[in-house]
């Protein structure tokens, strides 16, 4: 059977080199048109004048690129925000260069391994194959009675993972079986079962097949080659987001907006996540690094992606526009609470709202706050799941870490703190996380919501943190001593876990 991808008919802004249409490469557009269909790609750049001369234009509302290999004439649209890049399957040249020689290596083949090429296409076929499934089933339900079940799940997978997601609300829900079961689709599966489960798709009239195409694009648009920062991270992070929304303060107090908010968010947090940090961007003079100013790159660049996707499937484009653009604002609020270097801004003002027991839920600025909170303790959450789901989640991210320092080796780069697989265990670095980030953020939590799932996290925590330090038997006696010293207690964070920007959340 014959794959056809689809690609917008939009008109390019560049004529095509020569050298191009030889090879495997790709061509930049930009146009504010949002029809779709299939040319074949050589017949694309084919329809091109031979001299002409890049438009001047306006803003378009669409940038991104078109990538083919002319040997197999397949070709993938590139949603991307900002300016527009030049983007292949070995690698992408910004429009404006760096000074540094890494710029010129694609991200999204960073963590590949090269056993697992072969599987790509594969892996693209059938998630395709399952997306038209969804499609044709959607069609069906959008005009289901409510009290008829929503069949989520490919009829393939309807068997066991239909019997997980029953107990999604379960802090010990392994979410890695999940993703295996659900083909590696864990965080459309989840996220869609958990948007119906609190009728949030009956009560913003969400059209389904809008809803389905958010979801398989936001999941597509993580690099499931990062070891720590994928889909599954994503869903993760999304699950946890659902079992403190459960919390007796919470769902007494939420509204359904800021219930779709919050799980919206915990879905898009790291979306389009390069796999390293912002220090890292920073000093390779990266285009993100420009176009945000050094601040806060990672997350604007999550949320802008976010919003890019909502427009482009219109998904809340039922609803008023003021509203629409207030849930894009909001949930810019929510996913930039997640830059790890602001770690004590929001805790200091979390633990004055506790000491001073001024929360008030029936406040809409306290409550966003408080969804903040529970988002951010969602995306570090790893050290206080069960032993066995925590250290997976530990193996992965300090393999993320340790290979951004071995790029910054070969490169000459000054290595970035926890990343040196040579001065650093994977022991060390969970002992330091959770000793100066996660249980000063979790012992405020359960300050305010003290349940029987935050003693449940805190105990996780403590023996997560005993099992690694008997592994670091010399990393158990600094961090003691550590702690016995305030003021190097209060520099640590700062120097060591805060300088990594967002790169664990």
């Amino acid at each position: 059977m014959e794959l056809c991808y689809q690609l917008p008919v939009l008109p390019l802004d560049r004529p095509v080199p020569k050298h191009v249409l030889s090879r495997r490469g790709a061509i930049s557009f930009s146009s504010s048109s949002s029809l779709f269909g299939a040319p074949d790609p050589r017949q694309l750049s084919q329809s091109l004048p031979p001299n002409s001369q890049k438009k001047k234009s306006p803003l378009p509302l669409r940038r991104g690129a078109i990538s083919y290999d002319s040997s197999d004439q397949t070709a993938l649209y590139i949603r991307m925000l900002g300016d527009v890049r030049v983007r292949s399957q070995v690698g992408f040249e910004p429009e404006r260069r760096g000074s540094h020689p890494y710029l010129g290596v694609d991200f999204r083949t960073l963590h590949s391994r090269a056993e697992s090429a072969g599987s790509i296409p594969a892996r693209r076929i059938r998630r395709l194959f399952s997306f038209q499934r969804h499609l044709l089933s959607s069609r069906l339900l959008r005009g289901a009675p409510h009290l008829n079940p929503l069949h989520i799940l490919d009829e393939d997978y309807c068997g066991q993972a239909k019997c997980m997601l029953e107990k999604v609300g379960s802090w010990n829900f392994d979410i890695f079986l999940f993703d295996r079961l659900t083909n590696g689709n864990s965080l459309v599966f989840l996220t869609f079962n958990l948007l119906n489960q609190y009728g949030l798709i009956e009560l913003f009239q969400l059209d389904m097949v809008k809803l389905r195409r958010f979801l398989v694009l936001v999941q597509e648009d993580y690099h499931n080659q990062n070891p720590y920062h994928n889909a599954v991270h994503a869903a993760d992070v999304t699950q946890a987001m659902h079992c403190y929304l459960r919390e007796p303060k919470l769902a007494q107090s939420l509204t359904s907006f800021d219930i779709l908010l919050g799980l919206l968010a915990a879905a898009t947090h790291d979306l389009d996540h390069p796999g390293v940090n912002q220090p890292f961007l920073i000093k390779t003079n990266h285009y993100l690094a420009a176009l945000y100013r050094n601040t806060s790159v990672l997350e604007n660049h999550h949320w802008r992606s976010a919003v890019g996707l909502l427009r482009e499937t219109e998904l809340f484009s039922n609803l008023p526009a003021e509203d629409s653009l207030s849930i894009e604002r909001q949930l810019g609020s929510l996913i930039l609470a997640t830059d790890i270097s602001r770690q004590n801004e929001y805790l200091s003002r979390f633990r004055t709202h506790l000491d001073e027991n001024d929360l008030c839920l029936g406040n809409a600025s306290h409550r966003h706050f408080v969804l903040q909170m529970a988002l951010k303790c969602a995306d570090i959450c790893n050290p206080c799941r069960p032993w066995e789901l925590s250290k997976q989640w530990s193996e992965k991210v300090t393999e993320e870490f340790f290979h951004q320092g071995d790029i910054e080796k070969k490169h000459k780069l000054e290595i970035s703190p926890l990343c040196d697989s040579e001065a650093n265990t994977i022991a060390s670095v969970q002992i330091g996380f959770m000793t100066y980030v996660v249980e000063p953020l979790f012992a405020e939590w359960a300050r305010f919501s003290d349940t029987r799932l935050s003693q449940t996290m805190l105990g996780h925590l403590g023996l997560n943190k005993a099992s690694w330090s008997a592994m670091e038997p010399e990393a158990s006696g600094s961090s003691e001593e550590g702690e016995s010293e305030p003021g190097r207690a209060t520099e640590e964070p700062s120097s060591r876990v805060l300088s990594q920007g967002s790169q664990e959340s």
